[in-house]
């Protein structure tokens, strides 16, 4: 996610989903600061929703979305 968001920022799209500990979480709100749109998977639909819930946290989350609509907000983004 640092990367991307280095060298792509605002032209990119970071998605964080079910996961344990909190990596990521930071990396996604840097991705956010730059420009890019940022998805965390949301609580009810996760396995574990510790990064996810992590990064919602932190403000790193443009949108909590559950599978399907990560799939159709990723499809009206490029469209």
């Amino acid at each position: 996610f640092r990367s991307v968001a280095e060298s792509y920022g605002r032209n990119s799209i970071g998605v964080l989903l079910t996961g344990m500990g909190d990596d990521g979480s930071l990396e996604l709100r840097e991705m956010k600061e730059s420009g890019a749109v940022t998805i965390a998977q949301d609580g009810d639909s996760s396995i574990v929703n510790g990064m996810p819930g992590e990064a919602v946290k932190l403000g790193g989350a443009t949108y909590v979305l559950n599978p399907e609509m990560i799939v159709q907000k990723i499809k009206d983004i490029l469209v």
